[in-house]
């Protein structure tokens, strides 16, 4: 009798062996399947799982890359923007040949200017004579007369300071002249059309000058010129006259 309920129990235990539990009775094991010949094959689940995963650190390099390009063009200061030359937002880009480096950087401080102006002129006057009702009407009116004039003059004096630099510059080689964009006071770009004969040396003391040309100053940011063929002819050198007494 025990010999059979021996026999039995190998029995049951060897099925048991020959046909394991299914993967639905091991909660523990989701996601994988069964083991066969000593290997584990994931579940298509599990290799989406894993492939998002491997590509998780790529996009997070792709957004930084992206986020960081984000914040050098919304950058302001006064140097050049990095890999090249800096960028614009118009699509006539025919015949140029120079880029002022800190063009933009120049159009936000006028417009910063100006708007400050404007509003000094209009909204000082208001504020100076609606505040401190016992103060004589006199001393408002120098003080509200100061603060515009203070306004206008920074901003008269900025335009006169950055009026020579030239933003643009376009030019066909073996052509007798060439075209400049330059900036009005009201921030907004005219082109001027300037002939090779007509530049001359500037004799001023003005900041900031290359050459002059009908009665006008213009600045070019000689290291930011890549064509020197054309910085030698926008840069004319004083005649040296004094040979020429000498030899007389």
């Amino acid at each position: 009798m025990a010999r059979s309920a021996l026999s039995r129990l190998v029995r049951s235990q060897a099925s048991h062996l020959r046909h394991p539990t299914s993967t639905t009775n091991l909660p523990f094991l989701s996601g994988y399947n069964p083991c066969k010949f000593g290997t584990c094959s994931h579940s298509p689940s599990v290799n989406n799982v894993l492939n998002s995963s491997a590509q998780f650190p790529v996009a997070q390099k792709r957004w930084a890359s992206q986020s960081s390009a984000a914040e050098d063009d919304n950058k302001f200061g006064i140097a050049p923007r990095r890999g090249g030359e800096p960028k614009h937002n118009d699509k006539d880009t025919t015949g140029v040949v120079y880029y002022g480096p800190i063009s933009n950087t120049l159009k936000h401080v006028k417009l910063l200017s100006l708007s400050t102006c404007c509003l000094s002129v209009s909204l000082g006057p208001v504020v100076t004579f609606m505040t401190s009702t016992d103060t004589n009407v006199i001393l408002k009116g120098a003080v509200a007369s100061s603060v515009i004039f203070f306004s206008a003059s920074t901003t008269a004096a900025l335009h006169w300071f950055v009026s020579p630099y030239i933003h643009k510059l376009r030019w066909q080689p073996g052509s007798d002249s060439f075209e400049v964009e330059m900036m009005t006071w009201l921030v907004t770009f005219v082109p001027k059309t300037i002939k090779f004969a007509d530049i001359r040396m500037p004799e001023t003391n003005r900041p900031y000058v290359t050459f002059k040309a009908n009665g006008e100053f213009y600045y070019v940011d000689a290291e930011h010129c890549h064509n020197k063929a054309l910085l030698a002819r926008l840069t004319p050198q004083k005649a040296n006259t004094e040979s020429v007494f000498k030899n007389l």
